[in-house]
C-alpha cells in the first residue's frame, strides 16, 4: 500500500471517528452510515485523481464535484437531471432544506428527529470536514494542519450537546488524530529517512540515526501538535458560551419518543415585528369572525418571551404535548372571575408563514388540520416537522376573562416557583430602571394598582412618544436607554414595563401576536403587517396572566384597568368565506426581517418562525445564492486555471526588455528558448532534455512542420543558447521576443485549429506548475530536516561517549 492511499485511509477514519461526536445530537445514528459511504465516494475520488497524477487544484476540485453530486443524489434526486447532475431546481430544493434544517435546529431540543434538512446540515458538514481533512493530510501532506477541521467538528458537536459528546468520543476523535499523524510521520520518514538518518555504514547512518533519536524527531514533532490540539479541544468547548434554546441549547433532557415528547424553543422575532410596522403597505396577513361582542379587545397571541437573560428577552424551552381536545383551565384563573367562552374562525393568508398558530388568549379548544403541538405553559401551538401557518383555517374556542378591579387588588401571593422565575432579573439591569418603578408606584397598596400606575406612566403621565423608526434593542442597555429618551415602538414599552413590574415583585412576561385589526364592511376582521404588536402580561393569583397596554395610540387598554368595566355579550359564530383572505404576492426574507447588525446566532435565525409575520416569499437565502454562485464561478474557472498560468509564465519570460549584464542577456535567451520548448509542448512536442539546443531545435522543426521564418527563428535562438551554455566569452548573444512570436505563429498555423485551441485552452507545459511547486516542498522539507537535525548537534556523540566510558 501506497504512502498517499495509506493516508487517505487514515484520513477518512479520523473524519468519521471525530463524526461520531454528532451522534448524540439525532435520535437515530443510521445518518452516520450514509455520511461514511459518501465520504468514501469523495475520499475515492481523491485517491484516483492522485494516482493519475493530476494537479492538485484538479483533485480537489474533482471531489467538491463528487460531493455535490453525491448530495444531490441523498436529498434532491427528484430535482436533478438524471437524479444526479444538479440544477438551478436542485440549487432551490438544497436551500430549502438548509432552511429548514435552520428552523429544526432551533425548534427541537437534543436528540433532534432526524428531518431532511439536520439530515443534509449534519452529512454535508462531515463531508465538507472531510474534504479539508483530505486536503491537507494527503493532498498537501500536511497532516497536523488536518487537526484544525477535526477540532472544529468535535468542538462544534461537544458544544452543541452541553457535554453530552462525552469521553469516548473525545478519545476515539483524538485516536483518530494521532492514527493520521502516525501515518504522515511514517510516510515522511519512508521518504526522507536518508535525510535524517544520513547515508548507512556512516556515522550518522541509520544505526547512529537510531541512537540519537533523529529520526524519531518529525514523529516525536507530530505527538507534541496532537497534544496541543487535544488539550485545545478540551478547552475550547468549555470556554464556548452556553447555547441555549432548542437544538442549539438542550440538555438532553427532552426526548421525543412516542407523540408526547420534545421540546421547543423560538428566536428572537422582535427585530422582524419592526420590519413589519415600518412596511409603507399594511398587507392582510389573516382575516377572522368571532362572535365576540367586542373585537376590539381581541387580541392574537403567537408566543410569550418569558426569559430575561439581560441581553434579551427570549422564549424559553418547552416541554410538547400532543394538542387536547380541550385545553387545560388557565393557570392561577379562580372560580369566582367571570368567565365568556368565544369561537373565532380564523384564515391565515397564503403570504403568512409562521410555525407558531396565533390564537386569542386563552384558548381552551382549537380544531386545525396539520401537524401541530402544544406548549402548556404558555399556552401556544407549534408546528412540527415544517407545518406552517401558510393558507390554515381553523376555529378556536377561547375564554373572554373578565376581572374587576377589586378582584386584581385581592390577588394574593403567586406560587413560589412561579414567582421564583418569573421575577428574575439580571444582574446587568441599571439601577435607574428599580428607582424609577419605585418612583412611578410610591404609594400604590396593591400589586395591581402599581402595575396600572406603570401603565398609565407609559401612556400618558411620563412623556413618552411612538416611533417606530427608534433603533430596535432587547437588553438592559435598550431598556436605560428609552427610560432616558422616552421614545420607541411597542417592544421598548413592553420590556420596559415588564423590566420593572419584576423589580417590584410581580410577575412578568412580554407577549407577541397581533393587536384586533380592523373591522372590515362584511363583519369580518382584517389583520394586516401593521397590526404587529408586543404587550406586557402580568400574573396575579386568582386570575392567571393579565394583558396590560402601556403603548400610547396602540392597541386598547383592558378594561379592567379603566373605571368602567363593559361587559360582552357574544353571539353565533360566523365562518370565514373562502375568499377572506387576500394573499399578498410575496413574503420577505430572512434577511429583510434581520438587519445586518443584529444578523446572529440567537438574535434573528435563518427563518422568522417565530417571528409576528413575514410577507414574502423568503425563496432562496441571499447568503445560499451567493455561495452557489461563488461556487459556480469556480468550478467553472478551474478548467481555465492551466491557461492562466500559462498566460503569465509567458509573459513573464517575454517581459524583459534587454541585460544590462552578461547575465541578464544570459537569462533572458534562457527564458526565450524555454517559452519556445514550452509552446511546442503544448502543441504535442514533448520536450527532450537528452538533445543538445542545436538537435532539439531540429526536432521541434521537423515535427512542428515549420518552414521559412518560423524555422529560422527556432534555429537562432537555438543558436543563442548554445553560445551562452558553451562559449567561454558570449558576447554579441542575440534574440529578440519577435523570434518567440514567430516561432510561436508557425506552430499554431501548422497545428490546425483544434490544436491550437487546445494548445491554449489546456496547455501540456502547464504541468510544470505542478513539478515546480513539488521542487519547492521538498526544499521546505530540506531545510526542515536541517533545522531538525541542528537542534540537537551533538546529542548523538554525548551519548556514544558516556557508553564507551
Amino acid at each position: 500500500m501506497s504512502g498517499r492511499t495509506r493516508l487517505a485511509l487514515c484520513a477518512f477514519a479520523a473524519t468519521m471517528m471525530t463524526a461520531g461526536a454528532m451522534l448524540p445530537l439525532v435520535e437515530t445514528s443510521a445518518w452516520l452510515l450514509q455520511a461514511a459511504l459518501l465520504l468514501a465516494v469523495q475520499s475515492g475520488v481523491g485517491a484516483l485523481a492522485r494516482r493519475m497524477r493530476l494537479a492538485r487544484i484538479l483533485t480537489v476540485s474533482l471531489q467538491a464535484l463528487a460531493t455535490l453530486l453525491t448530495l444531490t443524489a441523498a436529498f434532491a434526486r427528484e430535482h436533478a437531471l438524471f437524479g444526479v447532475l444538479p440544477g438551478p431546481r436542485t440549487v432551490q430544493r438544497l436551500a430549502e432544506l438548509l432552511t429548514t434544517g435552520a428552523d429544526d435546529v432551533g425548534r427541537y431540543a437534543i436528540p433532534a428527529p432526524a428531518t431532511d434538512g439536520i439530515l443534509l446540515m449534519l452529512i454535508g458538514g462531515v463531508l465538507l470536514i472531510g474534504l479539508a481533512v483530505d486536503v491537507l493530510a494527503v493532498t498537501c501532506r500536511a497532516a497536523a494542519a488536518a487537526g484544525l477541521p477535526l477540532l472544529a467538528l468535535y468542538s462544534v458537536a461537544a458544544g452543541l450537546s452541553d457535554g453530552g459528546a462525552g469521553w469516548l468520543w473525545f478519545l476515539l476523535a483524538a485516536c483518530g488524530y494521532l492514527l493520521l499523524l502516525l501515518a504522515e510521520g511514517r510516510d515522511r520518514l519512508s521518504r526522507w529517512g536518508r535525510v535524517f538518518g544520513g547515508v548507512p555504514g556512516t556515522p550518522g547512518g541509520p544505526a547512529a540515526g537510531r541512537g540519537t533519536g533523529r529520526a524519531l524527531a518529525p514523529v516525536r514533532t507530530g505527538r507534541r501538535i496532537g497534544v496541543v490540539a487535544m488539550g485545545i479541544a478540551l478547552a475550547v468547548p468549555a470556554a464556548l458560551p452556553a447555547l441555549d434554546g432548542g437544538l442549539l441549547g438542550g440538555t438532553g433532557g427532552g426526548s421525543r419518543g412516542g407523540s408526547g415528547g420534545g421540546t421547543i424553543s423560538a428566536v428572537n422575532p422582535l427585530v422582524s415585528l419592526q420590519n413589519n410596522l415600518n412596511q409603507p403597505e399594511n398587507r392582510e396577513v389573516m382575516t377572522y369572525r368571532t362572535n365576540s361582542g367586542n373585537p376590539g379587545d381581541l387580541y392574537l397571541r403567537i408566543l410569550a418571551l418569558d426569559e430575561f437573560s439581560g441581553g434579551e428577552w427570549r422564549p424559553s424551552t418547552r416541554r410538547l404535548r400532543d394538542v387536547p381536545d380541550r385545553l387545560p383551565q388557565p393557570s392561577g384563573l379562580g372560580q369566582d372571575v367571570a368567565v365568556t367562552e368565544i369561537r373565532t374562525n380564523i384564515s391565515a393568508s397564503p403570504s403568512y408563514r409562521q410555525t407558531y398558530l396565533p390564537l386569542p388568549y386563552p384558548a381552551s379548544e382549537v380544531d386545525v388540520r396539520g401537524r401541530w403541538r402544544y406548549e402548556p405553559e404558555g399556552r401556544t401551538l407549534v408546528g412540527d416537522d415544517g407545518q406552517t401557518t401558510r393558507g390554515a383555517r381553523y376555529e378556536v374556542s377561547s375564554l373572554v376573562v373578565e376581572p374587576t378591579a377589586a378582584q386584581l387588588a385581592r390577588s394574593t401571593a403567586p406560587p413560589a416557583d412561579l414567582a421564583r422565575e418569573y421575577t428574575r432579573i439580571p444582574p446587568s439591569l441599571p439601577e435607574v430602571v428599580e428607582k424609577t418603578a419605585a418612583r412611578v408606584t410610591e404609594g400604590a397598596t396593591d400589586d395591581y394598582e402599581r402595575a396600572v400606575r406603570l401603565q398609565d406612566w407609559f401612556t400618558s403621565e411620563g412623556g413618552f412618544r411612538y416611533d417606530t423608526t427608534v433603533t430596535s434593542g432587547t437588553g438592559t442597555a435598550a431598556i436605560e436607554r428609552f427610560l432616558k429618551e422616552k421614545e420607541g415602538f411597542c417592544v421598548h414599552f413592553s420590556f420596559a414595563m415588564a423590566a420593572m413590574a419584576r423589580t417590584l415583585g410581580i410577575p412578568a412576561r412580554v407577549a407577541v401576536g397581533f393587536t384586533p385589526g380592523t373591522v372590515q364592511a362584511d363583519g369580518s376582521v382584517s389583520v394586516g403587517l401593521q397590526d404587529a404588536h408586543a404587550w406586557p402580561e402580568l400574573y396575579f393569583e386568582g386570575v392567571g396572566w393579565t394583558r396590560f397596554e402601556p403603548t400610547p395610540s396602540r392597541g386598547s387598554a383592558p378594561a379592567y384597568t379603566l373605571p368602567d368595566v363593559p361587559s360582552q355579550d357574544p353571539s353565533d359564530p360566523a365562518q370565514p368565506t373562502d375568499g377572506a383572505s387576500v394573499a399578498p404576492t410575496a413574503e420577505p426574507s430572512a434577511s429583510e426581517s434581520c438587519p445586518a447588525r443584529t444578523r446572529q446566532p440567537g438574535e434573528c435565525g435563518a427563518s422568522a418562525a417565530a417571528g409576528v409575520v413575514d410577507s414574502a416569499d423568503p425563496g432562496t437565502p441571499a447568503g445560499t445564492v451567493v455561495l452557489w454562485v461563488l461556487g459556480s464561478l469556480v468550478v467553472l474557472t478551474l478548467p481555465l486555471v492551466p491557461m492562466l498560468w500559462r498566460m503569465r509564465a509567458r509573459a513573464r519570460r517575454l517581459s524583459s526588455s534587454g541585460g544590462r549584464t552578461a547575465a541578464d542577456t544570459a537569462a533572458r535567451v534562457m527564458a526565450a528558448w524555454r517559452e519556445i520548448t514550452d509552446t511546442a509542448w503544448d502543441h504535442g512536442i514533448p520536450p527532450d532534455d537528452s538533445q543538445t539546443p542545436r538537435k532539439a531545435a531540429a526536432r521541434v522543426v521537423r515535427l512542428g512542420g515549420l518552414e521559412g521564418p518560423a524555422s529560422a527563428a527556432v534555429h537562432r535562438v537555438a543558436g543563442a543558447v548554445e553560445r551562452v551554455l558553451y562559449a567561454p566569452e558570449p558576447g554579441g548573444v542575440m534574440t529578440s521576443v519577435e523570434d518567440v512570436r514567430e516561432a510561436r505563429a508557425g506552430l499554431r498555423a501548422s497545428g490546425g485549429r483544434w490544436n491550437s485551441l487546445r494548445a491554449t485552452l489546456a496547455p501540456r507545459s502547464a504541468v510544470r506548475v505542478v513539478r515546480a511547486g513539488s521542487e519547492r516542498l521538498s526544499e521546505l522539507g530540506l531545510r526542515w530536516s536541517g533545522v531538525v537535525g541542528r537542534l540537537r548537534p551533538a546529542a548523538g556523540p554525548r551519548r556514544t561517549s558516556r557508553q564507551r566510558g
